[in-house]
């Protein structure tokens, strides 16, 4: 059995799909039971985190575990504490979703610093492994969807530079893969998208998926510094600006990872705004 935790988010809840549709036995896990259904069948059980104890009972007879290392929360987390209690349930293979910002933002607590714990714990927890090291989400772009809706305008800093964010249902299918094939214990993989992106250009794809234009406003950082403060945390934000503003070169390098493991490209975000566009209408 395969224990998917943040199965209602971006990444997990694909994930359980694309794995639920392989035949494979799968629970999904999640802080609440409301929200993104799973597909029919599929155990949904709640556990937090942060309380490892919660998870003992869900991880019971478990042979596999996806460790979702992300969000404010993280800095709660006890990364040996959840994995002593996974091993105690029989799990003998982790895959988890860390951050880029493990090795391209080593220095930022936000970014780096609690992530490069999970992912030494892991290392040493004596389970077989893979480590998925993803960029930004192109899910990110959600922000944008009340504005977008009532005035058909995106805001947002620093509109002409790019970056490859990636599509989470491409990070959910190498997960997918790393639990079904051989060869991907020991591995870490930096995921991308195919190309370098720009909040100018995602705005436009957003506008060609619904058909009609969207008006790009190019933010001050310090505008939308006091916007993202209303829901991040500060130190999250002066380095998510940071990345936006001025990334670094291993910020703005394509991988070939998800190719490689998919054989196929990865989605660019006009296939992920076309996908989502309901949420734009």
């Amino acid at each position: 059995m395969i224990v998917v935790t943040g199965a209602t988010g971006n990444v997990g809840a694909p994930l359980v799909q694309a794995l639920a549709a392989a035949g494979r036995q799968v629970t999904a896990v999640s802080r609440g039971l409301s929200g993104v259904p799973v597909p029919q069948g599929v155990p949904h059980r709640q556990a937090d985190l942060a309380d490892p104890e919660s998870l003992r009972p869900v991880l019971d007879g478990a042979d596999a575990l996806f460790l979702h290392d992300t969000g404010a929360g993280v800095h709660r987390l006890n990364p040996r504490d959840i994995l002593d209690v996974a091993k105690a349930g029989g799990v003998g293979r982790v895959v988890l979703l860390s951050s880029q910002g493990v090795v391209t933002r080593p220095q930022s607590a936000s970014h780096g610093g609690t992530g490069g714990a999970f992912e030494d714990a892991v290392r040493q927890s004596g389970m077989a492994w893979t480590i998925l090291r993803p960029g930004g989400f192109d899910s990110n772009a959600y922000a944008w969807a009340e504005s977008v809706r009532s005035a058909r305008t995106v805001a947002a800093p620093f509109g002409d530079v790019g970056l490859p964010t990636i599509d989470p249902a491409d990070i959910a299918e190498v997960a997918a893969a790393a639990f079904r094939e051989d060869g991907h214990s020991g591995q870490v993989y930096e995921l991308t998208g195919p190309v370098l992106s720009t909040p100018r250009q995602r705005a436009e794809a957003i506008g060609h998926a619904l058909g009609e234009p969207i008006r790009f406003v190019e933010q001050t950082r310090d505008d939308a510094r006091v916007q993202m403060l209303q829901f991040m945390p500060e130190s999250v934000v002066e380095t998510t600006l940071d990345i936006f503003g001025e990334p670094n070169p291993a910020e703005q390098r394509v991988s070939p990872a998800v190719e490689q493991i998919l054989g196929r490209p990865a989605r660019t975000f006009a296939d992920w705004a076309r996908r989502h566009i309901a949420a734009f209408r």
